[in-house]
């Protein structure tokens, strides 16, 4: 039995082309540290938040709505509104149109607000530690 033989289910050391291929070194580095600090950093999960809170809060309600309704005022959620298609089946309907739409209002925020401040993080990311805007 050979002992210095590397198996296959080991892994092997890295070698230096290895190294080259997993990462930026020297000054290409991104500092990462600390960056939860910084103003750009803040500025975003502001920005999420604002956005993400109140719809969250908004779905919330509105899904639990549909029980609500239905133990509160089952009369008025049996009401046909056409043919045996009653409220209930159109407001448990309406809560696949608002998941969808709250993910396309979510998409837009996201590409015209959350993109632009994390492309500002990442960038002072690569500029390193210390540096001022």
């Amino acid at each position: 039995m050979e002992i210095d033989r590397s198996r296959p289910s080991q892994p092997s050391s890295p070698t230096q082309e290895d190294s080259r291929e997993a990462g930026p070194v020297g000054e290409d580095v991104a500092y990462w540290e600390g960056l939860e600090h910084t103003d750009e950093f803040r500025r975003l999960v502001a920005a999420r938040m604002r956005f993400v809170l109140p719809a969250t809060v908004f779905f919330l309600v509105y899904y639990f709505l549909l029980p609500l309704a239905n133990g509160l005022a089952p009369g008025f959620m049996r009401t046909d509104v056409i043919g045996h298609v009653n409220i209930a089946y159109l407001f448990a309907l309406s809560q696949f149109v608002m998941a969808w739409l709250l993910a396309w209002f979510y998409i837009r925020q996201a590409t015209n607000v959350f993109d632009r401040l994390a492309a500002m993080v990442r960038e002072r990311a690569a500029r390193g530690r210390g540096t001022t805007p």
